[in-house]
C-alpha cells in the first residue's frame, strides 16, 4: 500500500473482557509492541468511556466498535458524543441513511462501514433471502460507503483484495476474524470468514483485529510478534 502503516500499527488488539482492570491488564501486557486497541460492545457497556479515556492518555489509538445502526438522527447524535475523546475510528451499520447521518457528525473521527459481519457465511445470506455472493454484497456496500464519505469498511480479508484493486488505496480496510494458520480451517470457529495476519494484509487490509488469539494466548506478545512478521513480510 501506498500509505504507510506502521507495523505497530497493523494490529488492532480487542479487548473482548469483561471489565476495565482485565482490559489495563491486556493493555500494559501488548502496549511494548502494538499501540492500537478495540472497544467493543462488552467493554464499553461496563466501563463507558472510561477504557477508552485511559487508553487514549497512555498516547494509543482507539477503535471503538459499537457498530451504530438506529434512525438517523439517533445515529448522529451518538457520534457526535464519540468526537473530541481522542477515539481513532468508530464502526457504523452500513446503509445510505445511517452513513450520511454519522459522516455529517463526525469531527476528526474517521467511520468504518461494517459490510458483512465474518461470523457470516453464504449459506446465512441464503436463509435471509439474498442470491448474490457475499463478496459481491460486501464490494457493492464498500463502494457505497466510500462515495457517501466512509473511511473504509469492516470486512474480512477474503473480500479484501477485490475491494482494493478496484476502490484504490484511499479505502481503510479494517479485518476482524483474524487466526493463526493452524486453526484456519477449524469449523468449530464461530468466525466463519477467517484468514491468517499476512494473509489479510496481502489482499490489501490496512488493520487487522485480533482477539482470542492474542488474548487467551499464556504469552500476547509471542503471539503478535508471530503476526508481525507475517505482515512485515508482505508488505
Amino acid at each position: 500500500m501506498s500509505n504507510i502503516i506502521p507495523l505497530n500499527e497493523r494490529i488492532i488488539v480487542a479487548l473482548d473482557v469483561d471489565d476495565t482492570e482485565q482490559a489495563k491488564n491486556l493493555v500494559k501486557k501488548c502496549e511494548s509492541h502494538t499501540r492500537y486497541f478495540k472497544v467493543g460492545l462488552q467493554l464499553f457497556m461496563g466501563s463507558w468511556f472510561e477504557t477508552v479515556d485511559w487508553i487514549v492518555d497512555r498516547g494509543h489509538k482507539v477503535m471503538l466498535d459499537l457498530k451504530f445502526f438506529d434512525i438517523p438522527e439517533t445515529v448522529k447524535l451518538a457520534v457526535e458524543q464519540v468526537n473530541n475523546r481522542g477515539v481513532s475510528l468508530a464502526t457504523i451499520h452500513g446503509n445510505d441513511p445511517i452513513i450520511r447521518a454519522a459522516v455529517s457528525a463526525r469531527g476528526d473521527l474517521k467511520l468504518l462501514a461494517v459490510t458483512v459481519l465474518t461470523s457470516f457465511g453464504e449459506e446465512d445470506l441464503r436463509a435471509m433471502g439474498m442470491t448474490q455472493s457475499i463478496e459481491d454484497l460486501v464490494y457493492f456496500r464498500a463502494k457505497r460507503a466510500l462515495e457517501l464519505g466512509c473511511d473504509g469498511v469492516v470486512s474480512s480479508g477474503l473480500e479484501a483484495e477485490k475491494m482494493r484493486n478496484d476502490l484504490g488505496e484511499k479505502l481503510l480496510i479494517v479485518t476482524p476474524g483474524i487466526r493463526p494458520g493452524a486453526n484456519v480451517q477449524d469449523d468449530s470457529d464461530d468466525q466463519k470468514r477467517i484468514v491468517t495476519a499476512g494473509m489479510a494484509i496481502k489482499n490489501g487490509a490496512s488493520h487487522v483485529v485480533v482477539g482470542r488469539p492474542i488474548t487467551k494466548a499464556a504469552d500476547p506478545v509471542k503471539v503478535i510478534e508471530q503476526m508481525q512478521q507475517e505482515i512485515a513480510g508482505v508488505v
